[in-house]
C-alpha cells in the first residue's frame, strides 16, 4: 500500500519491471550473469534453480539490499537500481519469516505502516484486513513464538502484502515448513496473488513449486539464464540437457542418431526407438535422449509400438499407493527409471516404451550438466558452464 492508503484489496500496479544485463559479482566470482527479463505487471514469476545459481542474488538485486556491478532496473522506463530499497516500494518476504518475536502479531503486521507514518485510524483497518486475507484474525494478539510455522509465514506475507507494495519478493518462503504445511501455503500464495493483483517474484529451488504457482520460470544455472517460459513450456520444451534433467527427466540415455528428420531414428542398447530432435543432431552422432519416468510404459510382448521397445530387467520396485517407481536395468548397463501400475517385482523381465514426443533428444555439446542437473534438482551442487538460454518454439 501506499502511505496514504488503500485496502489491500488494490494494490499500485505498474506496467512492467524491466531486467538488463543485470549482473552481480562478488570480488571475482560472478554470481549472476547479464539477467535479461521483462516482468509484467499482475504477473507471478518464478526464479528456479539450484544453490548457488543466483536465483536470490537476483532477488536481492531488485530489492535493492545488493547494488549492481552491471547492467540496469527500469520499473516503467525509469532506472530504480540506484534507488535505495525503501524508495522502490517493494515488498519482501524471507526464508527465516524475520519476525520481531517481542511484537504481536498486529505489531508485526503493522510495523511497516507505522514507519510509513499512516493514520492511526487507517492503519487499523489496513492491519485488520491483511490478518483477514491471511486467516490469522484470531491470533492477532499471540506473539510469533506461540505460532506454527505456517501462520508465522501468514504474518510475514501480511507484513509485506498491508504496505500494497509494487512488487512482492519471496525467497524460498516455504523451505522450512514440513511438506503438508508447503503445500496449504503455496494454495494460500496463490489465492493471494491472484485475489489482490500483486506482482510477485518468488524464488525456489522446488520445480513442482514453481510449475504449480508461477506465470513464468526463469531458470538459472551458475549465474547464467538457461530459459525463460511458462510452466508448460519449461515442462514440455526444455531448451536444453541442463533443463531437463532439473525439470524431471530422470532418464539421460546415451543414444546413437541412426536415422535424419525432426522424429530421428536411434539406437539405444541394441534396440530401435525414435525420439524428438531437439539440437539438430546429425545422423551418427552420440546423442542423449531424455525421457521421464511417468512417460514410460510397460508393453506386452509382441505388442507392436510407435516408438519402438527396450528390453528391460526389473532391479528395485518402490510401491508409491497406486503406482509403482521402477528401476530397470538395459542391457548396456544404464538404468531406466519409471511409474507403473502394472505388479513388477524383481528380477521380472518386461519391455518398455514410450512415445517419440516424450523422447527429447539432445546432442553432446553440454556433455556432463544432464546428470548434474539431475543431482541439482535433488539438492546436489555440482557445477555446471550455462548457455545464453535457447528460444523455445511453441
Amino acid at each position: 500500500m501506499s502511505p496514504s492508503g488503500s485496502s489491500p484489496g488494490s494494490t499500485s500496479s505498474f506496467g512492467s519491471l524491466c531486467c538488463e544485463r543485470v549482473s552481480r559479482s562478488f570480488g571475482r566470482q560472478r554470481a549472476l550473469h547479464e539477467l535479461d527479463l521483462e516482468i509484467r505487471g499482475g504477473e507471478f514469476v518464478a526464479l528456479l534453480g539450484p544453490s548457488g545459481c543466483g536465483k536470490s542474488t537476483a532477488l536481492n538485486c531488485l530489492a535493492g539490499l545488493l547494488p549492481l556491478t552491471g547492467g540496469a532496473i527500469l520499473l516503467d522506463g525509469e532506472r530504480i537500481d540506484r534507488l535505495a530499497p525503501e524508495r522502490r516500494g517493494f515488498g519482501m518476504v524471507f526464508q527465516n519469516y524475520a519476525l520481531f518475536p517481542h511484537m504481536t502479531v498486529r505489531g508485526n503486521v503493522a510495523f511497516g505502516l507505522k514507519m510509513a507514518r499512516v493514520p492511526k485510524a487507517r492503519a487499523r483497518e489496513r492491519t485488520d484486513r491483511a490478518l483477514e486475507l491471511v486467516h490469522l484474525t484470531a491470533h492477532a494478539h499471540k506473539r510469533p513464538g506461540q505460532l506454527s510455522g505456517g501462520q508465522q509465514q501468514r504474518v510475514a506475507i501480511a507484513r509485506a502484502v498491508v504496505l500494497e507494495p509494487r512488487l512482492v519478493l519471496m525467497d524460498e518462503p516455504l523451505s522450512n515448513l514440513d511438506a503438508a504445511l508447503r503445500l496449504e501455503m503455496r494454495t494460500e500464495i496463490r489465492r493471494l496473488h491472484q485475489r489482490l493483483g500483486l506482482t510477485t517474484v518468488y524464488v525456489t529451488h522446488d520445480q513442482e513449486e514453481a510449475l504449480s504457482l508461477a506465470d513464468r520460470l526463469v531458470v538459472l544455472r551458475d549465474g547464467r539464464t538457461q530459459q525463460i517460459g511458462t510452466p508448460e513450456e519449461v515442462y514440455a520444451r526444455p531448451a536444453n540437457r541442463y533443463v531437463a534433467g532439473f525439470m524431471g527427466y530422470r532418464n539421460m540415455l546415451d543414444v546413437t542418431v541412426t536415422g535424419p528428420g525432426p522424429t530421428p531414428a536411434l539406437t539405444l542398447a541394441g534396440s530401435r526407438i525414435t525420439g524428438t530432435d531437439r539440437d539438430g543432431v546429425p545422423v551418427g552422432e552420440r546423442a542423449t535422449a531424455a525421457v521421464r519416468p511417468e512417460d514410460l510404459e510397460v508393453v506386452p510382448d509382441g505388442t507392436p509400438h510407435p516408438g519402438g521397445t527396450l528390453p528391460a530387467t526389473v532391479e528395485v520396485v518402490e510401491y508409491h499407493g497406486r503406482e509403482l517407481a521402477v528401476q530397470a536395468r538395459l542391457s548396456d548397463g544404464q538404468a531406466l527409471h519409471l511409474r507403473t501400475r502394472e505388479r513388477l517385482a524383481p528380477d521380472d523381465e518386461v519391455r518398455v516404451a514410450a512415445p517419440p514426443e516424450r523422447v527429447l533428444v539432445f546432442g553432446p555439446d553440454d556433455a556432463g550438466d544432464a546428470d548434474d542437473a539431475g543431482e541439482d534438482a535433488r539438492g546436489d551442487s555440482a557445477t555446471y558452464a550455462g548457455k545464453r538460454p535457447k528460444a523455445v518454439s511453441a
